[in-house]
């Protein structure tokens, strides 16, 4: 696939001026074409993002049918004090045209507040802001997180800072399903959320400060921002695989002088010229992604099912300045969870989780069944979640975090089980009984493997993660989740855009600097509220 077979000729100035390459089309590529285009005055035809799928967004999507059903892997949460976030989408018109989509998302949040009235599900019987249930040693522990340089924290796993009895607190159970944390994850980036969200552990066993986009990320961020793109000319080569960048030498100096991709079973060469530039997604949390149905279960995948690892080995290999990939891709079994959307031809769900919890869809957030040997969740959200989702059709998404272990009232492991079999376990945890038939009998649940999704979360230590802009790289930048940003969290659609914003006023050499991160944990006000919250002091 040559350069001409992409888009049109290009006008004599666009021909002259640097050409501009991303790898992966997520939010993190998207982000830094917007911000090479709104801030650094590059043409969006000599923009170019290749796609090893059939479509953009990465891990934001969204897809199906009310027919097929609709299938989510998973949504990011989001929050006020994403400041990069919302200075991108202040710029980028909604699909109707009417309002930017950070004043859409914040109108629609003033709207539909989340207030959780069942943070917690235990026997039958909602629990309304449970109480966090912290050891006065836990919550020294905590405070010692928060105050420790990383470098002495090393790869040591959560599991290394606390004892056994935190991990059966309700702190933990909200904490880590909010988040989709494990035990055996890094304690660096535990204590990165601490401090990152101290701001919001006053409100946490209600949810409050989540905010919620009008419909899933996908129609709601994705495609006004890919409408945008292709506004400007930025080129999407979707089914388009990037198998590996060559280099040339210059002294302790490297640069990319050619891209090898692969498209429609043929190879094909990219030259790169020193004055363009390249920036490489690094890894994927949903890599090797695979469906099931209602019945059947979704098959395990590997890196080799796709090209984002074994790239990044490629341009690693002999660089340490590139990262070490294998820190994060070669410990599925610390990785790996299964998520689930179920589309639902019937009101009867919503109407009972509604009686059931105290909320309506959209108010609630994240419903988690503490005793779910899965450690399930579920969120009903705001219908319609899909643009152009019939009236009579209710989505609602869920999760497990415990995928090898027999289930409560299916007496298999979650990873096995077909979306049948996820329903039944979820109707049994809401002791939903006379209805269920009827209810299994309208639905269609497709439950999602996702092999690497909390890849982000291993234990790391310095240099695992590349920096955004490697040391000794002319016209290179590495963006998304695996790269590093001091002080921000990973799993978060703000680390994705961040890090676009890093790359793209690096590379050009522009004298701007992203939004500093947010540092609720220098405020008083903010630390006192924490401190008040994690003791149960509510009063």
């Amino acid at each position: 696939m040559a350069r001409s077979d992409l888009a049109p000729p290009l006008a004599a100035e666009a021909r002259s001026a640097p050409q501009v390459y991303m790898v992966g089309g997520g939010i993190a590529a998207m982000a830094a074409a917007a911000f090479m285009i709104r801030d650094g005055d590059v043409f969006g035809q000599n923009i170019t993002i290749f796609e090893e799928s059939d479509r953009i967004g990465g891990s934001l999507d969204g897809a199906g049918s009310a027919e097929e059903g609709y299938v989510l892997r998973g949504g990011r949460m989001l929050e006020s004090k994403y400041l990069c976030t919302f200075a991108l989408f202040d710029s980028i018109p909604t699909l109707d045209g009417s309002e930017t989509v950070t004043q859409e998302t914040f109108r629609w949040n003033e709207t539909m507040k989340t207030a959780s009235k069942s943070r917690l599900f235990r026997d039958g019987h909602r629990q309304t802001a449970p109480k966090f249930g912290l050891s006065e040693g836990h919550v020294l522990t905590i405070e010692r997180l928060v105050l420790e340089p990383e470098f002495l924290l090393g790869r040591s796993s959560i599991a290394e800072q606390f004892d056994a009895a935190f991990f059966k607190t309700d702190f933990w159970f909200m904490w880590c399903t909010t988040f989709a944390f494990q035990p055996w994850h890094g304690a660096v980036e535990f204590k990165r959320y601490l401090a990152r969200f101290a701001h919001m552990v006053e409100g946490f066993s209600r949810l409050r400060g989540i905010m919620r986009t009008v419909y899933n990320q996908y129609d709601s961020l994705v495609r006004p921002l890919h409408l945008w793109l292709s506004q400007r000319g930025v080129r999407f080569a979707l089914d388009t695989r990037v198998r590996g960048l060559g280099f040339a030498a210059h002294g302790t100096d490297r640069t990319v002088e050619h891209i090898l991709l692969e498209r429609s079973g043929s190879e094909d060469r990219i030259a790169v010229s020193p004055r363009d530039y390249v920036m490489v997604t690094l890894g994927s949390m949903t890599e090797a992604s695979s469906l099931g149905t209602m019945l059947s279960a979704p098959k395990p995948g590997t890196k080799q099912d796709g090209g984002a690892w074994t790239l990044w080995e490629s341009i690693a290999a002999g660089r340490p300045n590139s990262g070490r990939p294998g820190v994060f891709a070669d410990h599925v079994e610390q990785s790996r969870w299964v998520s689930f959307t179920t589309t639902l031809h019937d009101p009867t769900f919503f109407r009972l989780v509604r009686d059931l919890t105290g909320n309506v869809p959209g108010e609630g957030g994240l419903i988690t069944f503490p005793d779910s040997a899965w450690l399930a969740s579920i969120v009903l959200p705001h219908q319609p979640h899909f643009i152009g989702q019939p009236e009579n059709v209710q989505v609602f998404w869920g999760y497990g975090l415990a995928v090898d272990r027999p289930g409560d009232f299916v007496k298999k492991p979650m990873a096995a089980c077909s979306g049948h079999e996820i329903m039944t376990e979820i109707l049994g945890h809401l002791r939903i009984g006379a209805e269920a038939d009827a209810i299994l009998g309208a639905c269609i649940c497709i439950p999602c493997m996702m092999p690497f999704i909390t890849s982000q979360f291993l234990p790391r230590e310095k240099g695992d993660r590349p920096e955004v802009l490697p040391e000794g790289s002319r016209n290179l930048a590495f963006i998304g989740q695996f790269c590093e940003l001091p002080d921000d969290v990973v799993f978060t659609v703000e680390y994705s855009i961040r890090s676009a914003q890093c790359a793209v006023y690096g590379l050009l050499g522009l004298h701007k600097k992203p939004p500093a991160v947010y540092q609720g944990k220098f405020d008083a006000r903010v630390l006192l509220k924490a401190f008040r919250a994690l003791h149960d002091i509510t009063s």
